[in-house]
């Protein structure tokens, strides 16, 4: 993967060739998210229906009282509708939305109607949508309405629920249904949360876990160029940005467009020409949207931006503290951080002011929308056209669908971030491996330790050598040191034997087989390392030793950390074995580290032991005890040593001198002393710093 910045990487806010490889992921788990958007279906249906309900308990119950009666005598009563209707003073009313009032023509129709307060019979039909009046003469009540007049017979609250009873079981029965399907909904509302959101944390989890290994089968040279902070990033927050997409936006984008669509069929089916008035402001909402869509993402790519120099710009600081305060650099530093602040905060400002402004105009364009259906509806109410629960609803509808309208541009910006994530993730998991096991393996079984380098050429960067022309062999139990300046190439050597860079030229061979034919995890279980700086994981003691393996057990545990005198220090500590390590061993010191990494590489029992520095920041006290320690660990086993100090490697079989990526000398510490070439050199100016080191310390 190359070194990519975020700036780089901002993506479309939609890209077809990212998202097919997105629903990859997606396509095992089609049946929970067909499952998912059909109960978005009922929870729409739901939320659609409960404005419906109200205008039919207003329409058909509440308001109904006024609807002419057919008024019949019973004894001339039809068979088929002698259990309708209410009785009143011998004859029967019966409503004229319950029957077909075009067979009862002859019948007389009677009316209640309703002034100051008080209900009233009278003995015929008037239109209530014009004036009337009741007027009380002689102990009577007449109406009046025009030319027309009904002496009028008052109905008492007994009477009154008579005629209404049908009406008040009728709402109360619209009120428990709607209760229900108020529990139904919360019902199916729970299940669809829990499913999709279950669905998309396995689906994260498995590109995590996917991720996760692809990273360690990367070769090193991958992590040189690449800092762990942003590796980290692209794990943990680029991965959960993945997360709102599957969950937001995949499933439910399609709960806003069943809302927006079903809103407008149930508009159009109860008053086309009131949905019309309705739909006025559209064109307003499309203007809004297109201009905010713009504004909102260049407003969010300068965030992302200048977020991404700010993280940048803190883990430099913080990660490079020490030096910080060491050359009083804190009031520098800061107006960097500062610059890099304002820098996001400026741009943080103008993504809220994009937001600031979008917000408030949708909400004056849905009160625009509502105050049209209020003009236009309420005229249509007060001349009798339409009912007054058809009003309601319109009134409900239109709040309810500008929600989906908002939550579309949520869900844009949703997406423009999953694009984005997602390029960087799939651009990590695109890296090749680098470091890759052959098609055909050989198997390296039972290790004698022989090891050669034959004409190896290797550089880190093409063209760079780091090595050039090593040709050495090292025999079954041999313990051979290298030895150089800095820079001439000795930590490489090690990293090549155990294949975490491939060579450009040569052989290296272990056991006479090249090590780019042997399974890499089978080759470095037969290596332990043991390095200059010990990294020990969070956990305790006891973890760090095993790293996790079973069949190394607290017996064994116990007999390497004796062996390499590690067990005196780890007596001496509160919980022993099981005291807490925390992150990187940052409570213990260097040399209870090193001892412990000797330890661990023992608990292992490798054929091949490389100790790479493993001595270069131990204390004199705590190197007594590892040279203790290494006569006995060196024994039997195949020993590569990179040696700063040139007085821990006098006793190896062969000492090789690097310089410049190639060998000037090979041979023992006496032989070699004998040709006085470079490493008389070099050990002439190191006995001279301890010589003069001893002196001042006297």
């Amino acid at each position: 993967m190359p070194n990519f910045h975020e700036e780089e990487i901002l993506g479309k806010a939609y890209d077809s060739r990212l998202m097919k490889r997105l629903l990859k992921y997606a396509k095992p788990f089609w049946v929970y998210f067909l499952i998912s958007i059909i109960l978005l279906l009922f929870i729409t249906g739901i939320q659609l229906a409960r404005p419906y309900l109200i205008k039919i308990a207003i329409d058909d119950h509440i308001n109904a009282y006024n609807r002419p009666y057919l008024v019949f005598d019973n004894q001339t009563l039809p068979d088929d509708l002698d259990e309708m209707g209410v009785i009143y003073n011998d004859k029967r009313y019966i409503r004229s939305d319950e029957i077909d009032i075009t067979q009862f023509s002859g019948v007389p129709q009677n009316q209640i109607i309703y002034n100051k307060g008080k209900y009233y019979l009278i003995p015929g039909v008037i239109d209530t949508d014009n004036s009337f009046t009741v007027e009380s003469i002689n102990n009577q009540f007449i109406v009046k309405s025009g030319d027309i007049e009904y002496t009028a017979v008052p109905l008492d609250g007994t009477v009154l629920k008579v005629f209404r009873e049908k009406d008040a079981n009728a709402v109360y029965h619209l009120a428990i249904f709607f209760l229900c399907i108020l529990l139904g909904g919360f019902v199916l509302n729970f299940g669809q949360v829990y499913i999709l959101q279950w669905t998309g944390q396995k689906i994260i989890f498995n590109i995590r876990q996917e991720l996760f290994t692809h990273l360690e089968k990367l070769s090193l040279s991958f992590f040189d160029s690449n800092p762990v902070g942003r590796l980290v990033t692209r794990v943990a927050n680029d991965i959960q940005a993945l997360n709102e997409m599957y969950t937001d936006v995949l499933v439910n984008l399609f709960k806003d467009i069943f809302m927006l669509a079903g809103i407008l069929i149930v508009m159009f089916q109860l008053n086309p020409k009131l949905a019309l008035y309705s739909c006025a402001v559209l064109p307003l909402v499309i203007i809004s949207t297109v201009i905010f869509r713009i504004k909102a993402r260049q407003a969010y790519r300068r965030v992302r931006v200048r977020l991404a120099r700010l993280n940048a710009n803190i883990a430099e600081n913080i990660s490079g503290m020490k030096i910080v305060q060491i050359f009083n650099q804190e009031r520098k530093k800061f107006k960097e951080f500062d610059n890099i602040n304002q820098s996001y905060f400026a741009a943080t400002r103008q993504e809220l002011m994009a937001y600031s402004i979008f917000r408030p105009t949708m909400e004056v364009i849905s009160s625009l929308g509502l105050a049209t259906v209020l003009w236009f509806g309420g005229g249509e109410v007060i001349r009798g056209h339409i009912q007054f629960g058809v009003l309601f609803a319109f009134i409900s509808y239109i709040q309810q669908f500008f929600r989906p309208i908002l939550d579309l541009t949520e869900k844009y910006n949703i997406m423009q971030s999953a694009m984005a994530s997602s390029e960087r993730i799939f651009l990590l998991l695109d890296e090749k491996e680098g470091i890759s096991n052959p098609a055909q393996v050989e198997k390296l079984g039972q290790t004698q330790g022989l090891i050669q380098f034959k004409d190896v050429w290797f550089a880190y960067n093409e063209g760079e050598w780091v090595l050039k022309n090593l040709n050495f062999t090292i025999n079954p139990g041999e313990t051979v040191a290298f030895v150089g300046a800095t820079g001439a190439g000795k930590s490489s050597i090690i990293n090549l034997l155990s294949r975490f860079y491939d060579i450009q030229k040569g052989q290296i061979l272990v056991d006479n087989k090249d090590i780019k034919t042997l399974d890499k995890s089978e080759l470095r279980s037969k290596i332990g390392v043991v390095l200059q700086d010990v990294f020990l994981f969070t956990g305790n003691i006891k973890s760090n030793i095993s790293l996790g393996n079973a069949n190394i057990t607290d017996k064994r545990i116990r007999e390497v950390a004796r062996y390499v005198n590690a067990d005196q220090f780890i007596s001496n500590l509160a919980k022993q074995y099981d005291e807490p390590v925390t992150e990187r061993g940052s409570t213990l010191s260097a040399g209870q580290r090193q001892l412990l990494a000797f330890a661990r590489t023992l608990a292992y029992n490798p054929d091949i032991l490389v100790l790479d520095e493993a001595t270069a920041n131990i204390d004199t006290e705590t190197e007594i005890l590892i040279q203790d320690a290494l006569q006995r660990l060196i024994k039997g086993r195949t020993t590569l040593i990179v040696a700063h100090r040139l007085s821990t490697i006098q006793h190896a079989d062969k000492i090789i001198v690097l310089h410049k990526g190639e060998i000037r000398e090979m041979g023992n510490h006496q032989e070699l002393l004998a040709k006085e070439g470079l490493y008389h050199k070099l050990y002439q100016l190191q006995y001279k710093e301890e010589f003069d080191t001893e002196a001042e310390l006297a």
